[in-house]
């Protein structure tokens, strides 16, 4: 009998729990209009019209580690990322994303975390931003403060995202790679906010609190949007 490679697992996820409901009848709620621990998305940079974007190539230089792109293609799977606390601060499923919360943004084809330092970056030398970790753990460098304007991360809201370690705003200013990922966008981190630093959650699979009592088994915490 067959087994499931479960290193590949994580790159079908979104389209495994879209099955679920769907086999299951699971019940997809009404729309969400924040955004929710546990929830899978990808996220716009409003300016450049690029998702954030990671995959198994490293930097040729600065840090090494695994690369973080923009990209306009809608449909690719490698811009997934899962919104998770740290470890120091849990994010329970299905509850609002807080203004000013901190998170770690993992990359769900990959399982490595969003990333900065002061590396600089290849095409800009602005901040370096990278994909770090192993199956979701990574260091206290992961951390991102959400940066918005009212109680809670609003989907519909252009939102940044503060580098808890240097201060540093995530960012595109438009330059583009060459081979091996060409025409890929340079994702990068800045110091003072701009146009370039907004984001937009977009496509996910986004986790309805539960209102269930405890010890319940509750099928009705999916909202998917692809």
């Amino acid at each position: 009998m067959g087994h499931l490679n479960c290193t590949v697992l994580p790159r079908f996820l979104p389209a495994l729990l879209l099955l679920l409901s769907w086999i299951f009848g699971l019940s997809l709620g009404t729309e969400l209009s924040f955004v929710t621990c546990g929830s899978v998305i990808k996220l716009l940079n409003i300016k450049h019209n690029v998702r954030l974007h990671s995959h198994d190539v490293r930097y040729g230089s600065g840090s090494g580690q695994q690369s973080v792109t923009g990209v306009a293609a809608v449909e690719d799977s490698n811009s997934y990322w899962s919104v998770r606390g740290t470890s120091d601060a849990l994010c329970h499923r299905g509850t609002p994303v807080k203004c000013g919360q901190t998170i770690r943004l993992t990359h769900v084809n990959t399982g490595r975390n969003l990333h900065s330092h002061y590396f600089a970056s290849p095409l800009s030398s602005n901040q370096e931003v990278s994909a770090f970790g192993e199956e979701g753990e990574g260091d206290h460098l992961d951390e991102w403060s959400v940066q918005c304007g009212g109680s809670v991360w609003k989907r519909e809201e252009a939102v940044r995202f503060r580098h808890k370690a240097t201060d540093a705003l995530l960012s595109v200013t438009g330059e583009q790679y060459g081979r091996p990922i060409h025409g890929q966008t340079e994702v990068h981190a800045m110091s003072n906010p701009s146009q370039h630093s907004l984001w937009k959650a977009m496509e996910g699979i986004f986790m309805k609190p539960s209102e269930s009592p405890p010890g319940s088994r509750d099928y009705s915490h999916l909202h998917t949007e692809f």
